[in-house]
């Protein structure tokens, strides 16, 4: 096992690590050694980012809607309220998706969200 901590031993051969082998790839293996795996990845960080999203809308929904509701402005209220709608529907969206995904995995018996990684 090599060591690359300050103290350890941390002479690396650089040709050695990056010697073109056949069927070896260059420094680490490959992360997505199928499609599936690729797929499976990209759909778990999507929904991620869903959530992320989901909350940040749902903050910026409610600042509007309390400062549309304080300073007297009901156009700024409305789309405080739209904004919290329109970020409902598309966490219910989301989360269909997620659901059909696994109806789908079990009815096939093909694990799409669950990697090897």
């Amino acid at each position: 096992m090599k060591n690359f901590l300050a103290a350890g031993n941390t002479g690396v051969n650089i040709g050695e690590e990056f010697l073109l082998q056949p069927n070896k790839s260059i420094g680490q293996s490959p992360l997505f050694s199928t499609l599936g795996s690729f797929i499976s990845t990209l759909l778990k960080n999507i929904y991620a980012l869903a959530g992320v999203l989901l909350f940040i809308l749902l903050i910026f929904g409610g600042v509007s809607i309390i400062l549309g509701a304080g300073g007297n402005d009901p156009k700024k209220a409305s789309q405080g309220s739209k904004a919290i709608t329109w970020a409902l529907i598309g966490f219910l969206i989301v989360f269909a998706s997620y659901w059909i995904v696994q109806i789908i995995s079990f009815i096939t018996g093909i694990k799409i969200l669950n990697t090897n990684l």
